[in-house]
């Protein structure tokens, strides 16, 4: 079958003795032959045969409308976009006129988070946060901005929420983390009237089963390769191992308490640790119990000579965490562990690591023997770098020194 092609028009002697103009083609495989009496007649015809045969080939028509080119073009776009859904353009149309509301302003998610964090720097400058909240908060929503380059916060739809919130196959934790840092944010944005509606409304926060569970926590035999691994190679950084692993310390380098724990906050001679509102995790003050083991450490290695937080301190933890796999809290958790199993008091295993008892209860209850307690809180330093070690009191094995 002959292919359609281009139409001409030639001349054409009757047999009358006629000249006329004769329009010839193929269309949709047939042959087109038509005779007109004059040029633009036959002109005219050509053109309208060129525009069937292109509707042919690529199913363009012409038709009536009142619809200017830009508004076609839209209209095309829109139905190639809804090729293969359910429903037809006017159910999306209806749908997005009963839902959607055009905020009072405009305004590009980069700027609305700036201006939201200059408020929440002013809120930590009147004490009314916490320095890791703030810092949680910067890097989610900078998190955030990176995964809506370019948007406006009234781009930020339920659906595409939720994608952001479970992106990286998120646990349901981290969904809700991210979830609360966003709420807080989009509560700041409708206040303003950067958005007419809380998408959040409709995305509540996962359930979480909280289970009893025991934290991970290390062996006395391995607290105690670990500490003689640190003084035999790190000595640097042994103030900064011994006061978590045996004070309990939070040990985050990005946020943890360690970093905002000063010497002065260390009262050797007293016996006590005092962690006041602007150290604690939970920004309320508590006092650790100095065991007889730490204060050795702490007198071997004088905070006055070695700093909490030593030069390239990164690098020396990476060390440990290679050689010992710590993970997050690992020391922490070692601590309230060892605690509870030697003085059996959860009630000051809270007080002394900022917690609650039903957490130390589910999470920290049983995990040690009492002799391996024993052997955990004998761990002593093997080199005597400073002053010779002054024993304190011993408490007592019920409960540790009362402060």
């Amino acid at each position: 079958m002959k292919q359609a092609t281009a139409f001409v028009i030639s001349e054409f002697t009757n047999p009358s003795g006629e000249v006329v103009f004769r329009v010839s083609g193929w269309l949709n495989g047939k042959r087109i032959r038509k005779n007109f009496p004059t040029r633009p007649e036959a002109e005219a015809e050509c053109q309208v045969l060129e525009i069937q045969r292109l509707q042919g080939e690529t199913g363009i028509r012409t038709a009536a409308t009142r619809l200017t080119e830009d508004q076609l073009h839209d209209a095309e776009a829109v139905f190639r976009r809804l090729d293969g859904r359910p429903h037809s353009l006017m159910f999306y149309v209806e749908f997005a006129l009963a839902n959607y509301r055009e905020p009072v302003t405009q305004k590009l998610l980069s700027e609305a988070v700036a201006e939201f964090l200059t408020v929440k720097d002013h809120e930590r400058e009147q004490d009314l946060l916490s320095e890791p909240y703030l810092t949680r908060v910067k890097r989610d929503l900078k998190r955030l901005q990176r995964h809506f380059p370019g948007a406006s916060v009234a781009e930020l739809t339920g659906a595409r929420l939720i994608g952001y919130f479970e992106a990286r196959r998120a646990t349901h934790k981290t969904f809700n983390n991210r979830r609360g840092v966003v709420s807080a944010f989009l509560k700041f944005a409708l206040q303003r009237d950067w958005i007419a509606e809380n998408p959040l409304a409709k995305i509540p926060a996962h359930r979480i089963r909280r289970r009893r569970g025991g934290a991970a926590t290390l062996t006395a035999a391995q607290a105690k390769e670990m500490m003689e691994f640190v003084e035999t190679n790190h000595p640097a950084a042994v103030p900064f191992f011994a006061l978590c692993l045996f004070a309990g310390m939070r040990p985050c380098l990005r946020t943890g308490e360690i970093l905002r724990l000063k010497p002065e906050h260390v009262k050797l001679a007293e016996g006590i640790i005092r962690i006041d509102g602007e150290v604690s995790k939970v920004r309320e003050p508590r006092m650790v119990t100095i065991q007889p083991n730490l204060a050795a450490w702490l007198r071997a290695y004088p905070l006055k000579k070695f700093p909490i937080i030593p030069t390239n301190l990164q690098h020396l933890r990476e060390k440990a965490v290679e050689k010992f796999n710590l993970t997050h809290d690992i020391m922490r958790h070692t601590f309230i562990s060892m605690f509870v199993a030697k003085f059996r008091s959860i009630g000051e295993a809270a007080l002394q690591a900022g917690n609650s008892e039903s957490i130390i209860r589910r999470h920290y209850l049983d995990l040690k023997s009492k002799e391996e307690a024993e052997q955990f809180f004998s761990i002593t330093p093997q080199h005597q770098t400073g002053a010779g070690i002054v024993a304190l009191p011993v408490p007592t094995e019920r409960m540790p020194i009362a402060v």
